[in-house]
């Protein structure tokens, strides 16, 4: 969801936008960070390279429970604003994922400035719902016009887990013994940057999460890709392939399935975090 059609590589923040370059290997520079990537292999190093910095980032008792996939746009497509984040507080696990309104540079830049937000608030605030007040009065500061991001926050506990929807496609919770359950909000939350309207924001669902439950994030780029006839993901026909007992592997089988229900490059980003008790 931005436009750089030349990028073979670029770190946003905790997550990785890979685009392949139509000449060859080029080298990016980003704060704190340098890349270099051939055509060939730039949606695999993508993928590869967000799960391991991304695992790198989370202590190790959080790590095994949590696994990752980041699928790039074409090559042709226009990078977008997904993204996505996880800290390790003494309140608890506290995840994000996120998708920008828009397309370009400037939803690139609104990202970094979301997941900067909430590295901070993240530790600071009580629960979800000061957080998402607090991601909404940074982002005041930062976007103009109608611009907005669309999120989900959440919390995890022992036995527990909390979800503040902000306009974004709700999580799946997949119970040990495989049944599913959408975790709609009772009443729906608008995107972060809108608060101007000034509706009620979101309010925290908290739902039970059990051992062996496993909860899935993602973003519109997994739902809205489209077979050869036109039909959409069927992401919640597919949740049998979350069975495998380690997190990775799991979503690296739905990953596949979804690849190949495309049948090529996905249009568009999609993010997916898969999260077990």
């Amino acid at each position: 969801m931005v436009s750089l059609r030349r990028m073979s590589a670029i770190r946003l923040a905790s997550g990785q936008v890979l685009r392949s370059n139509s000449r060859g290997a080029r080298r990016i520079s980003v704060p704190g960070m340098e890349l270099r990537s051939a055509s060939r292999n730039a949606t695999a190093s993508a993928d590869q390279t967000s799960r391991h910095t991304f695992a790198d980032r989370i202590n190790t008792p959080t790590r095994g429970r949590l696994a990752l996939s980041c699928i790039p746009a074409a090559a042709k497509a226009q990078i977008g604003g997904d993204l996505y984040e996880v800290v390790t507080t003494p309140k608890g696990v506290r995840l994000l994922i996120g998708d920008v309104q828009g397309k370009g540079l400037a939803s690139v830049e609104t990202a970094a400035w979301v997941l900067g937000a909430f590295r901070e608030a993240a530790y600071e605030e009580d629960d979800l719902s000061g957080l998402g007040e607090r991601l909404e009065t940074s982002l005041a500061r930062h976007l103009s016009g109608e611009t907005f991001v669309t999120a989900v926050i959440a919390e995890a506990h022992d036995g527990e887990i909390s979800v503040l929807n902000c306009g974004h496609p709700p999580p799946l919770v997949i119970r040990h013994d495989g049944r599913a359950v959408l975790l709609e909000p009772e009443e729906d939350g608008l995107p972060l940057g809108l608060a101007a309207l000034g509706l009620p924001g979101p309010k925290p669902l908290r739902v039970p999460f059990t051992q062996g439950d496993q909860m899935l994030l993602y973003t519109d780029g997994v739902i809205e890709a489209r077979d050869g006839t036109g039909a959409f993901y069927p992401l919640s026909d597919r949740l049998a392939l979350l069975g495998h007992t380690d997190p990775q592997r799991a979503l690296d089988d739905l990953r596949a399935d979804l690849l190949d229900h495309v049948g090529g490059p996905l249009p568009d980003d999609a993010a997916m975090l898969l999260v077990g008790q």
